[in-house]
């Protein structure tokens, strides 16, 4: 490649993912955090580990309605070893945490808070410098090396896209189907309730292993699953405070789905 058509995202690319390291993923705590989201609704996710049977639905869902690269996946589901004669599965979107070490590193803005919780990304905004990605603990952003323009394979089957192919060179992740939320409400409808303004992962899963909601309502599917049984969150000693929580295998008796025969 010539020195002119190295582009400004290129360059940034190639020399600064080693400084990125020294961004580290510490703990945050408080002090080190942004202002916590003050929003009426704080959206969250609970994903029941008993009845996630790995099919992996979610990620092509996912892939649709955000017109994600195949090379790339929002949403990751990896095995995790057998419990009672069963596999079990850690899904994996972005965690939206509260207190997000990529908001914290990134040199422009670019990585941000909503009030509503939900992590979110500025890819107009993006350099392209991998901090937010090198700073993550959840390994929750991928980084587009090369340009998505080709047909996407889980249209039209997993749905149509819902939002704009993001340019080559920036870290893409989960937005927790902002879109879906924003539309939903603005026509009057319950995110985790109405299908039509709640996340794709959780629409399409053929076992409703994942849960969304509304933390702030006591009433929400999310708020009362969390009452209910218990839960953990992932690498909780860093205190990042993250919106996905997980009801581990074993805990809510596993639900039998209908298969066409």
């Amino acid at each position: 490649m010539s020195n002119q058509n190295i582009s400004r995202r290129d360059f940034i690319k190639l020399t600064a993912v080693g400084l990125a390291v020294a961004a580290g993923t510490r703990a945050i705590t408080k002090a080190d955090a942004s202002e916590d989201a003050k929003g009426e609704r704080q959206w969250a996710m609970v994903i029941d580990q008993s009845n996630c049977t790995g099919c992996g639905y979610c990620t092509l869902a996912c892939q649709a309605r955000n017109d994600v690269n195949p090379d790339i996946e929002w949403n990751k589901v990896t095995s995790t070893g057998m419990l009672d004669g069963r596999m079990t599965y850690l899904p994996r979107p972005c965690m939206h945490c509260e207190h997000a070490p990529c908001v914290e590193v990134c040199p422009v803005g670019a990585s941000y808070y909503r009030d509503d919780g939900i992590v979110m990304m500025d890819y107009d905004k993006c350099i392209g410098c991998r901090y937010c990605q090198v700073a993550c603990p959840y390994e929750a952003r991928s980084f587009n090396w090369e340009a998505f323009d080709g047909e996407n394979p889980a249209v039209p089957e997993w749905g149509a896209p819902e939002v704009e192919r993001r340019p080559r060179g920036v870290p893409e992740k989960c937005s927790f189907c902002y879109q879906r939320i924003d539309r939903g409400l603005a026509l009057g409808l319950a995110p985790g309730v109405d299908d039509e303004a709640t996340p794709s992962c959780c629409v399409v899963c053929p076992t409703g292993a994942r849960v969304f909601g509304d933390l702030n309502d006591p009433n929400s599917n999310v708020s009362q699953l969390l009452k209910k049984y218990p839960s953990y969150r992932l690498r909780e000693n860093l205190g990042t405070g993250c919106r996905v929580y997980y009801l581990p295998a074993g805990v809510v008796p596993v639900r039998k789905v209908e298969t066409e025969s």
